[in-house]
């Protein structure tokens, strides 16, 4: 599966508090199905719900949850363009702890295509699609979040062309 680490990296490099202690940041994967249809092929979809925990977090939420939603443009766009779904597709909680220090965990609903072909000779090769991109959620470019007293919150590059989740298996 591609988006979780694809997600964890992208906070960890893009909110300023996390670069210097990336293991402050946790994922995990509940309820998860594998949902095929009964078409000739093995291809699938993992569908999931991720769950993303970030301990002892200072810093404003918004340099979480800013660079989230960027990522989430890229990666589940329906949750942002579905009316339904943006409802609730998103949730989150957070404990306040001593010292101005927050536990924050963050769910969301994620889907993920797996294609396989088979090849000539008999083999399988696997392929992760990228999500199709209807339009770029943010114009291409490097974004920076500033807080209120001028410091860099969180900074992120958006726009990037997408490329397949892997290349495909051969022997």
């Amino acid at each position: 599966m591609y988006k979780p680490s694809s997600l964890k990296q992208h906070l960890i490099s893009s909110v300023a508090e996390l670069r210097p202690s990336p293991d402050r940041v946790l994922v995990f994967m509940d309820d998860g199905n594998v949902v095929c249809s009964s078409a000739a092929g093995l291809s699938f979809e993992y569908r999931y719900t991720l769950k993303l925990i970030i301990t002892d977090f200072a810093g404003d939420p918004d340099a979480v949850f800013i660079p989230l939603l960027a990522w989430i443009g890229e990666h589940q766009r329906e949750l942002l363009d579905n009316h339904d779904q943006r409802q609730t597709a998103i949730g989150f909680d957070a404990e306040v702890l001593a010292n101005d220090l927050v536990d924050i965990e963050i769910s969301l609903p994620l889907t993920e295509r797996v294609i396989v072909k088979r090849q000539e000779n008999g083999t399988l090769t696997i392929t992760h699609p990228a999500e199709p991109q209807l339009d770029a959620p943010l114009p291409a470019g490097n974004y920076q979040l500033i807080t209120a007293t001028g410091d860099i919150a969180a900074e992120w590059q958006s726009g990037e062309p997408l490329e397949a989740y892997g290349t495909p298996a051969s022997e």
